[in-house]
């Protein structure tokens, strides 16, 4: 399940947010539901913010050798439209 992050619509209203929303928080939650609107805690207006994504990051390129480790076939071209195993 993916993280969101949420912050109060009203962050500098303490009568508007509490401490949790006023920072804002992170919860985890389902892709299939909707945005929350309100804050759980003290039932105020909050919005969802957009925050980072998270992407894997390769920090060698593979090798032949690596790509047959993981299990996968890997094909050469001989000529136009003709691959073998390597």
């Amino acid at each position: 399940m993916p993280l969101y992050d949420y912050i109060s619509e009203h962050p500098d209203d303490p009568e508007r947010s509490c401490r949790v929303c006023a920072r804002g928080f992170e919860l985890r939650r389902p892709i299939d539901r909707p945005p929350l609107e309100v804050c759980p805690l003290c039932r105020h207006a909050v919005k969802k913010l957009i925050s980072r994504v998270n992407t894997p990051k390769i920090t060698k390129p593979f090798s032949v050798t690596d790509a047959k480790k993981a299990g996968f076939t890997v094909l050469e071209k001989r000529d136009e439209g003709v691959y073998e195993r390597q």
